[in-house]
């Protein structure tokens, strides 16, 4: 008789996998459930970012959409890589702390170091090249009378930050349709962060994502840069006119589009610290000399009338 099956094969899965879309013929494409930015949710998606947020080991659907019906024996693989070039080639694993936890036993034939789950179906294979890339397959599904996707439930088993796992390197999540024989019917790629609190994370993420796009647009045609938010993560800056009583000695600093207009304020500028300068030497020269001249005048009387003296005092400059 044949030998059973193992619980992680071989597959013909590129070194290198590509992490470009494809639909391909049969209109591969993947879809996820409304979700929102509450504290409560273990699983939300940001169409802006195309990116998943999620809680350790917790449910995260997938909805699989075709235009046409794929050859029987399809699989649908799950491949997590590293996004950044200087990462690419290494294997995302999980780190050696959720290696070990217990739970590690419960999960029937999954690898220890396998960091994408299937949930719920006992049909969920476990690939790995050689110990070179980690991945797991179901048996394609058609979609139930009535509905247009197939759900498949995946699991990430290891946050984002794990020292010795991946380590705060963005990693991207690549479902792929294939023939029973490996041949690549369909792509599909996304980011994930696996984190302690979903909702809050994308909220932030969004906010950047919408600052700096806004930035961007908004400062290369010359125009005015809108003020954050104050959603944002930086406080927003509070500028003060300076008032009459306002201290002479605070220095400010201001920032200028264009050299020529920093030229002309630097003159202007020095031009005032020259003209403050010229009238403080004017300053101590009456000073000087309202020293040397005593401090009053003497007032002549005024004939026929009774003679007085009287001190006046100089008033300060």
């Amino acid at each position: 008789p044949p030998p059973p099956p193992k619980a992680w094969q071989n597959t013909p899965t590129s070194t290198y996998p590509s992490t470009e879309d494809y639909a391909g013929d049969h209109g591969f494409a993947l879809d996820f459930q409304q979700s929102g930015v509450a504290k409560s949710v273990t699983c939300t998606y940001s169409p802006d970012l195309n990116k998943l947020f999620c809680k350790l080991a917790k449910t995260c659907p997938v909805l699989i959409r075709v235009a046409n019906q794929p050859p029987p024996g399809a699989i649908i693989r799950a491949m997590a890589v590293y996004k950044n070039l200087e990462h690419m080639a290494e294997v995302v694993k999980r780190c050696p702390h959720h290696e070990r936890a217990p739970e590690a036993g419960k999960a029937g034939l999954a690898p220890a170091q396998h960091l994408i789950r299937v949930e719920g179906s006992k049909k969920a294979q476990y690939w790995d090249e050689h110990a070179k890339r980690h991945s797991v397959t179901v048996p394609y599904e058609a979609p139930q009378v009535g509905s247009d996707c197939t759900t498949v439930l995946y699991n990430f088993m290891c946050h984002s930050s794990c020292m010795g796992g991946m380590n705060r390197r963005p990693i991207l999540a690549i479902i792929t349709l294939e023939t029973k024989q490996g041949k690549l019917l369909g792509r599909r790629c996304f980011d994930v962060r696996v984190c302690a609190s979903p909702g809050r994370d994308r909220k932030t993420e969004e906010e950047h994502f919408q600052k700096a796009v806004a930035a961007h647009s908004l400062g290369v045609g010359g125009v005015k840069r809108p003020l954050p938010t104050a959603g944002g993560s930086e406080p927003l800056k509070k500028r003060v006119l300076k008032t009459a009583g306002a201290p002479e000695s605070e220095v400010y600093t201001i920032q200028v589009h264009g050299r020529q207009r920093y030229l002309m304020l630097k003159q202007i500028n020095e031009a005032l610290e020259f003209a403050e300068s010229e009238q403080q030497q004017r300053r101590k020269s009456k000073g000087l000399l309202k020293s040397r001249g005593g401090q009053g005048a003497v007032l002549l009387p005024v004939t026929g009338k009774k003679s007085s003296v009287c001190t006046c005092k100089l008033p300060a400059s």
